[in-house]
């Protein structure tokens, strides 16, 4: 079971290190990790669970996060519509996106990052993904609002990028550009 103990923090050289694509068809061992990876965001959500094992919740985990410089990543949430999104992906790339940004209100946090870092993050308002699933099936998503800021801030770290390095450094609370509305969480 993965715990907070197996997350890497920030100032690890793996969490600024462009993750290797997976070959597909991906191993036994690449596919336990990344049921695992999904298992974790379960507990961490589960209020009992995280708090037995002292998990921070979480709603997306890369590899990266846990030293291993793979591109994989794991997403377990619900949308402001209560809409369920769930995914285990290796090899996720984003294909297109829209002009239109968007933002967190309160800002966006890490289970990699232990401090409150203050500020808006831009991110597209609406993506398309492609990616492979648990079984090497190809998938393709189109994500808008609070699901592509997660899957965006979960991509970033298979490219070395960390949701800070997006804040405006002289006005960390500017609106980003092309801003039709905010969300909110």
């Amino acid at each position: 079971m993965i715990t907070m103990d197996d997350i890497i923090r920030e100032g690890n050289p793996v969490l600024r290190q462009v993750a290797k694509e997976v070959s597909l068809p991906a191993t036994d061992e690449e596919k336990n990790k990344l049921r695992e990876m999904l298992k974790f965001l379960k507990n961490s959500q589960d209020e009992e669970t995280a708090e037995k094992y002292h998990l921070r919740a979480g709603i997306g985990l890369a590899a990266p996060q846990l030293a291993i410089s793979k591109r994989m990543i794991a997403i377990f949430m619900d949308d402001d519509d209560g809409k369920h999104y769930e995914y285990m992906l290796f090899n996720p790339k984003i294909i297109s996106e829209s002009v239109e940004n968007t933002y967190l209100e309160g800002g966006e946090g890490c289970l990699s990052v232990d401090r409150e870092v203050s500020g808006y993050v831009p991110r597209h308002a609406r993506i398309k993904v492609k990616a492979f699933d648990i079984e090497g099936k190809p998938v393709t998503l189109r994500l808008k609002g609070y699901p592509a800021i997660a899957v965006q801030h979960e991509i970033d770290h298979l490219n070395g990028i960390l949701f800070f390095d997006h804040i405006n450094k002289e006005d960390p609370f500017k609106i980003p550009d092309h801003v039709a509305q905010q969300e909110e969480h």
